[in-house]
């Protein structure tokens, strides 16, 4: 699903990436880890597509992103990639099911298509009570999986969260974690997770440590 030869980065005369190979399969769950300042979220944010690197390539689903044109590059990224912050982002004016749905209105789909698999990842995530209502009228874990659906939505090859549980208490934490191994069996869904929370760093199939700019 993903391949970096030789990644580097750096912010004027700060080095932040020295040279990044990794490789990541299609429906693995991938943690990645390291103290503050070590890369981590410089790296997550290159792998998708939301910064670029100084040199060396990188394959997302056989694609070489970084050849791609600015305008390929945003199509194939609301295509082919759901993002997870830790602030969920909704938009406060909208419904749950409006806010997934926005990223498959940019697609083109058609509004019944994209409301049908809204409607179909929301209750999946335990949110079928709860389609109409705004974010204000949900809760810190609710407005999360809104926002893990809204990711969801157009059936991208991977997710990339960037610490998705830091704004959670502690049992919110944990169905969030949960519902990432579910989604996983459920739809083949390919997971890069930025964190901090020792378990979910665990949990995943792989635990990438970034320390000095490199994967140890």
């Amino acid at each position: 699903m993903i391949k970096s030869v030789e990644l580097k980065k750096k912010y004027g005369n700060l080095q932040v990436l020295k040279g990044i190979n990794l490789h990541i399969a299609k429906a693995e769950i991938v943690s990645i880890v390291g103290s503050s300042g070590a890369g981590k979220s410089t790296l997550l944010h290159i792998l998708g597509t939301l910064d670029n690197a100084d040199s060396g390539s990188m394959f997302l689903n056989n694609v070489d992103v970084l050849k791609l044109s600015s305008n390929q590059l945003a199509a194939f990224r609301n295509k082919q990639i759901g993002f997870i912050f830790q602030f969920h982002h909704l938009l406060p004016e909208f419904t749950a099911l409006e806010n997934v749905i926005i990223p498959g209105l940019i697609a083109k789909k058609s509004k019944s298509e994209v409301e049908k698999e809204a409607e179909k990842y929301l209750e999946f995530l335990g949110l079928r009570d709860r389609i109409a209502h705004k974010p204000s009228e949900l809760s810190g874990g609710e407005q999360q999986r809104v926002a893990v659906a809204r990711a969801l939505i157009n059936n991208p090859g991977v997710v990339f969260a960037d610490e998705p549980s830091g704004n959670l208490d502690s049992e919110s934490s944990k169905s969030l974690h949960q519902l990432f191994f579910d989604l996983r069996t459920e739809f083949d869904q390919t997971f890069v997770i930025v964190t901090h929370n020792k378990e979910l760093a665990e949990m995943a199939d792989r635990k990438l440590i970034i320390k000095d700019g490199l994967v140890q």
